[in-house]
């Protein structure tokens, strides 16, 4: 059944001046298919022509970030009061620029809502080839409008920064520069398939922030107050009908559980990628929204481009004075032709991390820092050790995989060392299963033995890193592979043979942290998600946060205990020199 209902926003109600800006609601934007599409536009007051900040995402433009997620907005702005000076907040949506922030510094900012999600119709299919044309389409609509100064730039954090590399691989010609914010460029290894594993993360985000703002939800889905507006559209679909106008996306990652054109679909073209880039990582967005930035700033083809790598929650530093003024002159320079970012900014922007969650922003050149003493830690399966030399007798433990499995520990630091970049492992095992997976944790160890935890982007408390491989994708490729960066195909699953060893590298995503002296570093070897065993933590999701956020590995059928809880055992020394590759990186 299909019935139509009133909006408190029609005819001349569409277009606004409110709290110093010129606003127009749901200006339509038609898709060459003949799908309109609807935006907000926020821009300053009378004549003239701006610079565009796009944004195009399924989130909902008219749903408020307090409303939606009250608890991260008020820990947002008790971490960064400025995020409320000078704005009213009732124009902030989740994970997008605040207008009342960027009008007055002479942008214009359009919210595109996603085809089928908000207030634009169509079928939702999250980062498939259809919604990278629609944004193509959406920036070239921007461009030349009479208020355009005829440059847009992208802007926002996750999905909103996700899909900026997608379409900016299609190069629009008025496209002029991207900041993409904690997002993702490789949608297999990135978030739903880490190392081969199936994680359980999008599907339940879609389920949570997708589906519940899809469009033809009309009265039974929220309502912007402030504005008098229906988030989810002015129609009320059938149940049936909404079912039929979205992809079944735990389906569909089920159907493809290796690399395949579904996710090259869905993957940025990162040598396509010629515009100017701001990528901007988080070193706490294990699992999710670190990866990707640092790989599209290392292979994307941009002549013009850097990276910054902060802390904190995900979505905070973004609206923070630091973020606004990174991305202020970022923009200024690129779309308004001030300033001189190209000679201030250096190319890598590091804010380096010490335990007590302080940080200090520091200047290099390049990713991973050139003067790295790359440092092998060999395994001692015999006394749980991490040694720098070799050991030249066999030892073994066996583990089972969900269990408290193996943990081995460095030697103390004797003076404060800095690890920062790309880690990775050698692991020689066997198992008595045809396949097994492994979940590496790094970890920082205090002088009393005791774990210091970290705040990561969306998990309140998280190690150091986490690397993931399941051995029956342990095939390497040989041409993007590197010492500190083993790269799997992912094409194939090649089982074990039980009882026989297996030479496994594993990838564990950059970290950076200042070890003081007297810390030591921790590798454990699991066969499940890290839990660091603290209570009284929230939940997202579903999910508790116990250290391994949303990204979880749960799946019964994916990660059954028949197959994934057969005992493991973890070779070292002889002729199974099994390591940890540390960043060791000297002072300047």
């Amino acid at each position: 059944m299909v019935s139509t209902v009133g909006s408190a926003r029609r005819g001349d109600e569409n277009v606004v001046q409110a709290d110093g800006m010129q606003i127009e609601y749901d200006v339509p934007i038609p898709m060459s298919d003949g799908t309109i599409l609807r935006a907000n536009v926020f821009r300053p007051i009378g004549d003239g022509e701006f610079p565009v900040l796009m944004s195009y995402g399924p989130y909902g433009k008219d749903l408020p970030f307090q409303d939606a997620y009250p608890r991260q907005f008020d820990a947002m702005v008790k971490a960064h009061p400025e995020i409320a000076v000078g704005t009213t907040g009732k124009h902030q949506v989740w994970e997008l620029a605040d207008p009342e922030r960027w009008v007055p510094l002479g942008y214009a900012l359009v919210r595109v809502d996603a085809r089928g999600s908000g207030r634009s119709p169509g079928f939702i299919d999250s980062f498939a080839s259809q919604e990278t044309r629609d944004f193509y389409e959406c920036i070239e609509w921007g461009g030349t409008q009479p208020w355009s100064n005829g440059k847009v730039g992208l802007s926002g954090i996750s999905y909103y920064a996700i899909n900026q590399w997608a379409v900016a691989a299609l190069q629009p010609p008025h496209l002029a520069a991207i900041c993409p914010w904690e997002g993702m460029v490789d949608w297999y290894r990135d978030a739903n398939y880490h190392g081969g594993i199936p994680s359980s993360f999008f599907p339940r985000l879609y389920g949570v922030q997708i589906e519940t703002v899809q469009h033809g939800l009309g009265t039974r889905g929220q309502k912007n107050e402030r504005l008098g507006v229906l988030v989810s559209g002015d129609v009320d679909l059938g149940e049936d009908e909404l079912g039929a106008r979205r992809a079944d996306v735990a389906q569909e990652l089920r159907q493809h559980p290796f690399i395949d054109s579904y996710w090259r679909d869905r993957s940025a073209d990162l040598s396509k990628v010629h515009v100017p880039v701001l990528s901007a990582g988080n070193w706490g967005g294990q699992a999710l929204h670190l990866r990707g930035n640092i790989a599209g700033f290392v292979e994307s083809a941009s002549e013009q481009k850097w990276l910054e790598v902060h802390g904190e929650a995900h979505w905070t530093l973004y609206y923070s004075d630091y973020g606004v003024d990174l991305q202020r002159r970022f923009f200024d320079y690129f779309l308004k032709d001030e300033g001189d970012w190209s000679h201030e900014q250096p190319p890598v922007s590091l804010n380096i991390r010490h335990p007590d969650e302080t940080f200090e922003l520091r200047a290099e050149q390049e990713w991973p820092i050139a003067r790295t003493d790359w440092t092998t830690y060999y395994l001692d399966a015999a006394d749980n050790a991490l040694s720098l030399d070799p050991r030249p007798q066999p030892s073994e433990i066996t583990y089972e995989p969900f269990g408290p499995g193996v943990t081995l520990l460095t030697p103390a630091f004797e003076e404060a060392t800095e690890i920062t970049g790309p880690v990775a492992a050698k692991l020689f095992v066997s198992s008595e299963s045809e396949d097994t997976d492994l979940f590496l944790v790094l970890h920082l160890i205090d002088p009393d033995g005791a774990e210091v935890l970290f705040e990561g982007a969306t998990e309140p408390r998280h190690p150091l890193s986490q690397g993931w491989l399941r051995a029956s994708h342990r095939a390497l490729d040989s041409a993007r592979s590197l010492p500190y960066q083993p790269v799997h195909p992912h094409d194939a699953a090649v089982p074990l043979v039980p009882g026989e060893t297996y030479e496994l590298d594993v990838e564990i995503w950059p970290t950076c942290i200042v070890v003081p002296p007297g810390c030591r570093i921790a590798l454990s070897v699991l066969g499940r998600d890290f839990d660091h065993g603290r209570e009284g933590l929230p939940t997202a999701y579903g999910v508790e946060m116990r250290g391994s956020g949303v990204n979880v590995h749960d799946d019964p059928v994916a990660r059954s205990a028949d197959v994934y809880n057969r005992p493991v055992t973890l070779r070292s020394g002889g002729a199974h020199p099994s390591y940890l590759l540390l960043p060791v990186v000297p002072p300047a």
